[in-house]
């Protein structure tokens, strides 16, 4: 028979205190400060809409985290809530103790409820939701502009009900309110909705930007003036872009697009996939950035000789930490161009993809001084390329002793297929071992993955039927 936990007395005394809805509301102004989150937390889950009004008018900390406790079927309490708003918003002066600045709608305060509720041990500072201490000086404070922080997913064909009821709330006071969100992340809305949100929203607050979405370059260049505005994006990712025959009106966009990384002024990491439209005309980009990257993805199109000079000479790629250029085929470039950009990131470079590129034997062979160069490089992956067995005994050997390398992905040797590309799993057993005795024989302990696919780490893109080959070979000094 299990003992249950007693309640603890300020538990009770809060479960008492909501029994009688009028009390609670009159007691609000002298509960003490640790009872207001558990209290608020009751109020909120028994839907006792009164009190949780009350509640708001006189919060005693700069955030109320409300993300984790909204009940999307019951937004009786969430009204409640915006409610009691529009009242502390309406006034001149601000009520003697409510202290709230910033509403957050995201996920994020589990810590802070947790922690004042009783079940966490971790101190009050730890939450960073510490309240405010009270002036000594009774005199009130001006109503400040209120942020309300949200989570911004757009995936729907139409807006939801949550969304469009705040969206309305939030433009009937906008001189009062700041909709505020950190992450913006397009998975699948019309235009028109998307700048009818957007709309409402400080772009300026978007730290990042994702589109998961293929948009036609005419759609992104509708989106690109939004994204100009957004000037304090750190990370912008960009899903597959499509492009007509129009050609014309298609640099139009270009130009439309590229143009607005001159105002993207603390970018650091930049990620494309399938960014067709920049063929031939990288540069237009790479001069617009205003700040060095610490990460740049180019995947999955083709470029020209031109666009890797020009990607070499970019002043802002000199601090690269991550570079992958999985998917663009460098079969036909020359192996100059490959090793200029690759001095240019020696100094910084901790991640290199290059998947599916069609490197050769002979272009690999030509980058491999330069390469043992890259001093802090932790992440190698050259996957999906048809490589010999004799080059990579030659990788290794270069890659000998690099002091951070701990991830090394590669493909498995050319020789383990038959003319006809059917892959012998007797003979890339064979060849691992012999790959392993030549490990032993460098002396040096080390961890490498052989795949039959471009990369264990991010799954089988071959017609192979047969899972990733992976082979852990650590060798002891």
């Amino acid at each position: 028979m299990s003992v249950q936990t007693p309640s603890r007395l300020l538990d009770l005394a809060g479960t008492s205190l909501l029994r009688d809805e009028a009390s609670a509301i009159s007691a609000v102004e002298h509960l003490p400060t640790e009872l207001f989150p558990p209290l608020f937390m009751e109020a909120f889950h028994g839907r006792h809409i009164e009190t949780l009004k009350a509640m708001v008018q006189a919060w005693p900390f700069v955030r109320l985290p409300l993300g984790d406790l909204i009940d999307m079927p019951h937004v009786g309490p969430l009204q409640a809530v915006l409610e009691a708003l529009d009242v502390l918003l309406a006034q001149k002066v601000r009520p003697r103790r409510c202290k709230l600045l910033v509403l957050d709608l995201r996920g994020t305060g589990q810590t802070f409820w947790s922690m004042w509720s009783g079940a966490s041990a971790h101190g009050c500072s730890s939450s960073g939701m510490v309240p405010v201490a009270e002036h000594r000086s009774m005199t009130q404070q001006p109503v400040a502009p209120l942020e309300v922080f949200i989570e911004l997913c757009l995936k729907k064909r139409s807006l939801d009900n949550f969304l469009t009821y705040l969206i309305r709330w939030v433009e009937q006071r906008k001189v009062s309110i700041h909709l505020c969100c950190k992450k913006l992340k397009i998975v699948s809305m019309p235009m028109e909705n998307i700048m009818t949100v957007l709309s409402r929203v400080q772009l300026d607050c978007i730290q990042e930007v994702q589109v998961n979405c293929t948009w036609h370059l005419s759609t992104l260049a509708v989106f690109a003036p939004l994204l100009g505005q957004m000037g304090n994006v750190q990370r912008l990712f960009l899903s597959p872009i499509l492009v007509s025959a129009f050609e014309e009106l298609e640099q139009q966009h270009v130009v439309q697009i590229t143009s607005q990384f001159l105002r993207l002024q603390h970018l650091r990491d930049l990620r494309m996939e399938s960014p067709s439209f920049l063929e031939g005309c990288l540069d237009q980009m790479l001069r617009c950035l205003k700040s060095p990257l610490d990460n740049l993805s180019i995947t999955n199109c083709r470029l020209t000789d031109s666009d890797l000079l020009h990607l070499s000479q970019c002043p802002n790629i000199h601090q690269l930490k991550g570079l992958d250029l999985s998917g663009v085929t460098l079969t036909d470039f020359s192996p100059e161009l490959l090793q200029v950009l690759l001095e240019q990131v020696a100094a910084s470079l901790q991640e290199l993809n290059l998947e599916q590129c069609g490197i050769s034997d002979f272009q690999l062979e030509s980058i491999l001084p330069v390469l043992s160069h890259c001093s802090q490089l932790r992440t190698l992956s050259l996957c999906g390329n048809l490589l010999s067995m004799t080059i990579m005994e030659k990788l290794l050997c270069h890659t000998t002793g690099m002091p951070h390398l701990s991830d090394e992905f590669y493909p498995a040797p050319q020789e383990s297929y038959s003319p006809h590309g059917a892959l012998h799993l007797g003979r890339l057993a064979q060849l691992r071992d012999e790959l392993i005795e030549i490990m032993r024989n460098l002396g040096c302990p080390r961890a490498i993955w052989l795949s039959s696919s471009p990369c264990p780490r991010w799954g089988n893109k071959t017609f192979y039927q047969e899972e990733p080959f992976l082979y852990h070979c650590y060798i002891s000094a």
